[in-house]
C-alpha cells in the first residue's frame, strides 16, 4: 500500500495542508519565500470584499440553473436511446460527442458563435433579424456558458443512465402495460424510482463540477469575469487573487470556503435524495 499512500498524501493531503497553512498567513513565494501569520484576517476580509459576493452570487445561479437542467436532460435522453428506435447505437455516439471533446475547444467554438461578428448575428442578419453583443451583454453572457455547459456535460450523465437503466427490470413494464399504464405512468412510476441512486450520484457530481467552474468563465471574459463581473466565478477570483494579485494566503481562505460551500451543498443533496429504508 506504500505507493498508494505516497503518491494520494504528495497530491492530495499535503496540498490541502498547505492551502490551510496558507490561509492563515500572508505568503510571499516569489523570490525570498517568507510567511506572515495573520490569523483569521484572511476570511474575515471576504465579508468586506464585494467581489466574492458578486462570484457567490453567479456560481449560485450557474449551479441552480445547470445542475437540474443537465440532469434532465440526461434523463430524457438516456430514456430515449434506451428505446427500440433505429440507429439507436448511432445517436448515442453523437450525443455522446461533445463529452470527448476538450472543453477549451467547445468553449471557443462558442465563442466564435457568440461574438459580435459570429454565426449567430451571422445567421439573424441573414434572416433580416437585428443582431446582438450577445458576449457583451452581463444578463446573457453567464447565460451562454450555461447553455454550453448543458448542452456538453449532459451526455456524460446519460450515459450513467444509460448503464443504470439495464438493471430495470423489463417485466415490471410489461406489468403496468397489461395494468393500461401509460408511457408517462411507467416512467413517472416505475424509471424514476428505480433510477433513484444513478440520480443521486449525477446531482452529486453535477454539484461539485458546476461549483468548480473555471475554464469556460476564463477563455469567455478572456481572465477578466466580465462584462460588468457577470462571468466571475469563486474559482475565476481564487486565480485572480493567485496568479494576479500573488495574493496567495487569501487565494487559499477562498479555496477552503469554496471547499465547505460544496461540502454543505453535496451534504443536504444526499438529505433531499436520501435512501428509503425497507421494513
Amino acid at each position: 500500500m506504500s505507493p498508494a499512500i505516497i503518491i494520494l498524501s504528495v497530491f492530495f493531503i499535503l496540498p490541502i495542508l498547505f492551502a490551510v497553512f496558507l490561509s492563515f498567513t500572508k505568503a510571499e513565494l516569489l523570490g525570498d519565500v517568507s510567511f506572515t501569520f495573520k490569523g483569521i484576517d484572511n476570511f474575515t476580509r471576504m465579508f468586506d470584499d464585494e467581489r466574492v459576493m458578486i462570484a457567490l452570487k453567479n456560481t449560485a445561479q450557474y449551479v441552480i440553473i445547470v445542475v437540474p437542467l443537465q440532469t434532465f436532460l440526461a434523463l430524457i435522453l438516456a430514456s430515449a436511446l434506451n428505446a427500440k428506435i433505429k440507429f439507436k447505437n448511432v445517436f448515442r455516439v453523437l450525443f455522446f460527442l461533445p463529452t470527448v471533446t476538450s472543453s477549451a475547444v467547445l468553449t471557443l467554438m462558442f465563442v466564435w458563435i457568440l461574438n459580435s461578428q459570429g454565426l449567430l448575428n451571422e445567421f439573424l442578419q441573414w434572416v433580416g433579424l437585428p443582431t446582438y453583443n450577445w458576449l457583451g451583454d452581463p444578463a446573457v453572457a453567464l447565460k451562454g456558458i450555461m447553455g454550453m455547459n448543458i448542452w456538453s456535460t449532459a451526455p456524460t450523465f446519460m450515459v450513467v443512465y444509460l448503464a443504470a437503466l439495464q438493471d430495470v427490470p423489463d417485466s415490471l413494464y410489461e406489468a403496468a402495460e397489461m395494468d393500461g399504464a401509460t408511457w408517462l405512468q411507467k416512467f413517472w412510476r416505475i424509471t424514476v424510482p428505480m433510477l433513484r441512486p444513478a440520480t443521486t450520484f449525477v446531482v452529486i457530481m453535477g454539484i461539485v463540477g458546476t461549483f468548480q467552474l473555471f475554464d469556460q468563465a476564463y477563455i469567455f471574459s478572456n481572465g477578466s469575469g466580465g462584462p460588468n463581473n457577470s462571468t466571475l466565478t469563486v474559482v475565476l477570483l481564487v486565480y485572480q487573487y493567485a496568479f494576479k494579485n500573488l495574493e496567495m494566503g487569501y487565494a487559499s481562505a477562498l479555496t477552503l470556503m469554496l471547499a465547505s460551500v460544496i461540502m454543505v451543498a453535496t451534504l443536504l443533496q444526499r438529505l433531499v435524495f436520501k435512501e428509503e429504508k425497507l421494513d
